[in-house]
């Protein structure tokens, strides 16, 4: 984003009140800045904040939905990089309505988009709540929601079974502060969004673990078992 745009300007402004916590001068400037937008770019960018401070999720939904129209409506390649974190925000609407499976239809669409956001941090918190989010909605899609959402297809979930043992492996790495471990398998992990891609990344990653022989036996055992199991070939 242009940061000399004032509707921008406004909008840091309010994060930095947010960090702050003076959250009525933020929604304030929020409002300000969906106020003061010039066109349909800006009234996505201000409509995005605005968003996070409702006081129901009805009209939590309600300005998501207003940022994604507005995006649409822009439709070119400054708001490419929105979508994943746009998709990302009405799966979250949606499920503080108690509409889990049109919330699962959302995660798979932020899915779908997240390689255009942008690397970086920003890019790997948005893999990594997509994530957690279609791990969390697993089993919740249903023909109707998709139908409403317009999803197509669905992110292979990791196997249950492979699931759990690395799960037990990272708590394990975590309790006793494994942090090379820690820091080589979770960004593979927490980010599996079921791809390829994500396979062949999470294998490597677990491998990389397994190779530096640094691990207890038991656990160097059992997590080469993980990186020979068929869940991840």
């Amino acid at each position: 984003m242009d940061p000399e745009l004032p509707v921008v300007r406004l909008c840091v402004a309010g994060m930095q009140a947010e960090a702050e916590g003076r959250v009525d001068a933020a929604r304030a400037l929020f409002q300000q800045a969906w106020d003061s937008a010039a066109d349909d770019y800006e009234a996505c960018v201000a409509a995005h904040y605005l968003a996070r401070h409702q006081n129901s999720p009805e009209e939590t939904l309600r300005w998501n939905q207003e940022c994604l129209d507005r995006a649409d409506r822009v439709g070119d390649e400054r708001v490419a990089g929105f979508y994943a974190s746009l998709y990302l925000n009405m799966a979250h609407a949606w499920r503080q309505l108690g509409r889990s499976a049109l919330a699962r239809t959302y995660f798979e669409r932020a899915a779908e988009r997240v390689g255009q956001a942008p690397d970086g941090q920003y890019g790997d918190w948005n893999r990594f709540a997509i994530a957690a989010g279609l791990r969390e909605t697993a089993g919740a899609r249903d023909g109707s929601a998709a139908d409403e959402a317009g999803a197509e297809g669905a992110p292979r979930s990791l196997d249950e079974t492979v699931d759990g043992r690395v799960r037990a492996l990272v708590s394990r790495w975590c309790a006793r502060g494994d942090l090379m471990a820690l820091g080589l398998a979770l960004p593979a992990y927490l980010g599996y969004l079921g791809t390829d891609a994500d396979r062949v990344r999470l294998r490597s990653a677990l491998h990389m673990v397994h190779a530096a022989r640094r691990l207890p036996a038991d656990e160097q055992t059992e997590l080469g078992a993980v990186v020979g199991s068929a869940a991840l070939r």
